[in-house]
């Protein structure tokens, strides 16, 4: 008999939660073979950050210290459970986590177009999914922002209004994380994703912001 407990006890030892998830009643062409189940794993805000620094695959000095180590970890969860962990950098073709999420109904697709979570809001991040052979539910979350957000204030907070079209202006923002004006988003996060209510709530660290900024910032 499937352990759900397990599942989630090995999640939380390294600080993971399951965000969403999918229950299947007939196969899907993106999933594995005999997939009953997709969980869609991320961060367990604020106590996500402390355990993740203390590895050796942040403290290696190596490149892509964060997907080495949700890939270590998801993995050996997956394998333990009979299942197969997945990755968004796993391609191409890339697995429609986008897709996933929304289908899920823990996520919104906000004005951003970026995913916003029912509890993370816009400071969401998944690091992988499990894809497993028996059915388990995922957590309730609640109803997912931005439908009841009147206000959307991530629309208007970007200060160099790199979603005004509605499409992201990647230039444009990198530009501006160029200039001393753009520190304040290096430092402490995208003050698009800062300004959603939800994201306010989230509790993740300010280091974990910058850290993402600076994976971002040093891909152009």
């Amino acid at each position: 008999m499937p352990d759900s407990d397990d599942i989630q006890a090995c999640l939380a030892r390294d600080c993971l939660a399951v965000l969403g998830g999918l229950d299947l009643t007939e196969s899907d062409p993106t999933l594995p073979s005999g997939c009953r189940s997709l969980l869609l794993i991320g961060p367990d805000n604020p106590v996500f950050w402390p355990h993740f620094t203390a590895s050796q695959e942040f403290r290696d000095g190596a490149t892509d210290p964060l997907d080495r180590w949700s890939k270590r970890v998801l993995t050996v969860i997956a394998a333990r459970h009979d299942g197969q962990a997945l990755f968004p950098s796993d391609g191409p073709p890339y697995p429609p986590f986008y897709a996933w999420a929304l289908e899920s109904g823990a996520f919104a697709a906000s004005p951003l177009n970026m995913l916003a979570h029912a509890k993370d809001g816009l400071m969401v991040s998944l690091r992988g999914a499990l894809a497993l052979p028996f059915s388990m539910p995922a957590p309730a979350w609640g109803t997912p922002p931005c439908e009841s957000c009147e206000a959307q204030p991530c629309r208007d907070a970007c200060p160099v209004c790199a979603f005004r079209t509605g499409q992201y202006a990647v230039d444009t923002c990198y530009n501006h994380l160029d200039t001393s004006a753009g520190s304040d988003c290096m430092v402490r996060g995208c003050a698009a994703r800062r300004a959603c209510p939800v994201s306010q709530r989230s509790g993740r660290n300010p280091a974990q912001s910058a850290f993402h900024m600076r994976a971002f910032h040093g891909k152009r």
